[in-house]
């Protein structure tokens, strides 16, 4: 067995919002008063998603800080509540929407997840989560039953490195104690996850849940679900 342990990101490749962002926005505004709906906020969605992007591939240090992270997020679904015309509390209803995806149940695994991670473990093989995330992730993984089967958990905010920078993989390899070659990472963002663990000298691997994600000259296994990570030849 050439590969001996994984390493997985966590949003859009273990868990995803619960019922979605929109949703929960929809319903954290109505405790303020606003009514706005569904289909304003999904179109609100995609400015805002614009916006993360943007910062994102300006400049991702916030990942690597607590308070920096925090106040992306923030102005993220500012941004969001201002495109629905809700001002004058947007900044007040902003970071109730971000205290609300601190709790569990605004989150929720992929069916497949519980499932891939008995497997692997049944044939002995370490896993990990490496993620640029807050500082919230650990109680997170707790909470929602991934703890248990993890040798680590990192969270980017908690450590002071940020995917796709190659030390922050070589703290889930210091934890496990394997040589990069006998690793894989899985995530579902090409820059962070795939350029990321091949930086560091470890497999990786692409998931793309939601669409036939097609990334020319990307040189990894791609996936659009665990089961064919289980059903790969990497183990």
């Amino acid at each position: 067995m050439r590969h001996k342990a994984v390493f997985f990101d966590v949003g859009n490749t273990l868990l995803y919002p619960h019922p979605s962002v929109e949703a929960v926005c929809v319903e954290v505004a109505s405790r303020y008063g606003y009514l706005a709906g569904l289909k304003e906020f999904s179109r609100a969605l995609s400015v805002a998603d614009g916006y993360y992007l943007q910062r994102y591939e300006t400049d991702d240090s916030f990942w690597m800080d607590e308070n920096k992270a925090v106040s992306m997020w923030v102005d993220f679904y500012e941004l969001l509540l201002r495109e629905v015309d809700i001002d004058g509390d947007a900044r007040m209803i902003a970071q109730a929407i971000y205290d609300e995806f601190g709790k569990t149940k605004r989150w929720k695994l992929y069916p497949d997840v519980i499932t891939t991670f008995e497997k692997l473990k049944s044939k002995g093989i370490k896993l990990g989560i490496i993620s640029n995330w807050d500082g919230r992730l650990p109680e997170l993984c707790l909470e929602l039953g991934l703890s248990k089967y993890m040798e680590f958990i990192i969270s980017s905010a908690l450590v002071g490195r940020v995917k796709p920078q190659p030390e922050i993989f070589k703290l889930g390899l210091e934890k496990v104690g394997i040589e990069p070659a006998n690793v894989v990472h899985v995530g579902d963002h090409y820059y962070a996850d795939i350029l990321g663990a091949r930086n560091a000298g470890i497999t990786p691997v692409l998931i793309s849940r939601e669409s036939d994600l097609n990334i020319e000259d990307s040189n990894c296994l791609v996936i659009k679900n665990l089961f064919e990570l289980t059903k790969s030849n990497l183990f």
